[in-house]
This record gives C-alpha cells, structure tokens and sequence, in this order.
C-alpha cells in the first residue's frame, strides 16, 4: 500500500517551520523537562514525524522508541538522527500504533501533533491505546494547535489557521477534516490526572498547547 506522506514526509519539518517558526517544535520539547523525564525512563513517541523532540530526549538518557506507519517520516528520522553522530538508545519501529501492544511498558507516551489526522471518535480510542501502553503511574503528553479563545476575532483567526494546516494534511494525506479537539476533556475523560499546561506562541498568539497527564492507579 503507498504511503500517505510519500508527498509531505520529505517537506514536514521546512513546513512545520514556514507555518510556524520554532513554535511548534518547541511544544514537542516543552514537557520533556527533568521534573517528568529522568535518565533511563522508557519513553514512546508515536507518529514521529522528523522526531527532533524525540532525538531530544534520547540525548536526556531516555531509553526511546519511536512508532510511525510512515517510512517517508521514518526515512527523513533516520536522516536526522544519523547527522547527530551519536550513540542514542533509540528504538525504530515502522508500525501501526494501533499494533503495538506494548502495555503497561512506558514511563512517558508522546502524541504530539498526531492525534489530529483521526477523526473524533477513533482520535479517542488511539489515546485509550496510547494510555494502556504507560505504566500504572505514566506521564502522556499531547502537543497540539491550541484551543480556539479570546475574542471572536481571535477565535475565528485561529479556526482558520487550524483549517489551512489540517486542509494541507487532508489534500496530501487524506488525514480527517474537524475542528480542533479539546484533548484536556478527552485526556480527562480516559482517567488521566491533568498536571501540566504549556503554550507556544506564534505572533504573539498561543498557538500550540502541550498538555501533560498522568495515569492514576486503580484501587
């Protein structure tokens, strides 16, 4: 079956950039602090993309796997990582995440900026999956565009940024046309203790939010 980025896997990274500076690679990063991340933590990162967070936090001493359907983004991750000229612990798998079953292994799972290419109702089951795959006290951080707020303006300023981006990705990939989710209510409603907030700002705006939750154990 031909892959769906064959077309944007080679451009994402200079277009992430066009489309917003170093904002929304700075989201990926912002939850991958010493308070959440330590030396020899497992941490999954799923739909990689170019994976410079993940790379990031290999360097940090996480004990990292990487999962994307992809191998145009697993190439230009490959590409990246191999410039770094180091001995990462990285693991690569070329799956579907809905695959790997993994459960109850990681300390951290990673969704940024991959949740958005499902529609609402399967977007839910993949975090529940994601979820299952941390350990009874794991962290799960989601980085995405951020809410619409503020004023109406400022609402509809930012229903049409969301728009421009998803559309792009809906032409090239097929991924699903929606508005943006609220993930803390989605995050929330799977049981998650929300602990965390971050925004990276583009003009002025904040335009991405990182959220971080943490699993509760039961009983």
């Amino acid at each position: 079956m031909k892959d769906k980025y064959w077309l944007m896997g080679p451009v994402y990274d200079a277009l992430s950039y066009l489309f917003a500076g170093n904002s929304i690679l700075e989201c990926k990063r912002s939850m991958l602090t010493s308070n959440n991340l330590k030396p020899g933590d497992k941490v999954l990162f799923a739909g990689i993309g170019h994976g410079k967070e993940a790379i990031y936090a290999a360097e940090q001493g996480a004990d990292v796997t990487v999962v994307d359907l992809s191998e145009a983004m697993l190439e230009k991750f490959k590409q990246g990582l191999n410039k770094t000229n180091k001995a990462l612990n990285i693991n690569i798998v070329h799956s579907d995440i809905m695959k790997v079953e993994e459960f109850g292994e990681y300390d951290m799972v990673v969704a940024n900026f991959f949740l958005n290419v499902f529609d609402e109702a399967f977007m839910a089951e993949v975090l529940n999956h994601l979820i299952k795959l941390g350990k009874e006290d794991a962290l799960i951080v989601v980085g995405d565009f951020a809410l619409p707020e503020g004023n109406l303006l400022a609402r509809m300023a930012k229903r049409v940024y969301w728009y421009l981006a998803i559309g792009i990705f809906w032409i090239t990939t097929g991924a699903a046309l929606h508005p943006v989710y609220d993930y803390r209510r989605h995050m929330e409603l799977q049981g998650l203790k929300m602990i965390d907030k971050k925004h990276s700002r583009v003009l002025g705006v904040n335009a991405y939010t990182a959220l971080l939750g943490k699993k509760v154990a039961v009983g």
